[in-house]
């Protein structure tokens, strides 16, 4: 008995820790954290950085859920405002020249709520 109430409150624990860590969601500094390898790329062209290309692949991993998607829409949005000399043309081009698949364009006129 001693034995099954110490299996249940350990299965209780995992679940405690396990399932907050599951549902985190992205925040924009995860965002920038990742595509800050781009920054350079995007205002002057050329070839994407493999740092650049890398953070796309895991940001696309990390935005697994469409909450993930938003917020990660949003968060490029407000980055191509707020950083100077962001070329709209190429960041759209940007996960096909990384060869990553994305949901939706990256594109200031892209509606984020729309992001599945």
């Amino acid at each position: 008995m001693a034995g099954l109430k110490l299996i249940c409150g350990l299965v209780l624990l995992c679940m405690l820790v396990v399932e907050p860590m599951a549902t985190t969601a992205l925040t924009c500094g995860q965002v920038a954290s990742q595509t800050a390898g781009c920054i350079r790329y995007l205002q002057r062209g050329g070839n994407p950085p493999a740092a650049c290309c890398n953070g796309v692949r895991n940001l696309n991993r990390q935005a697994r859920t469409t909450r993930d998607r938003q917020t990660a829409c949003r968060c490029l949005q407000t980055a191509a405002r707020t950083i100077s000399g962001i070329n709209a043309k190429l960041a759209a081009g940007l996960p096909a020249k990384c060869r990553v698949k994305i949901p939706y364009k990256i594109s200031p006129s892209t509606n984020c709520n729309r992001v599945r």
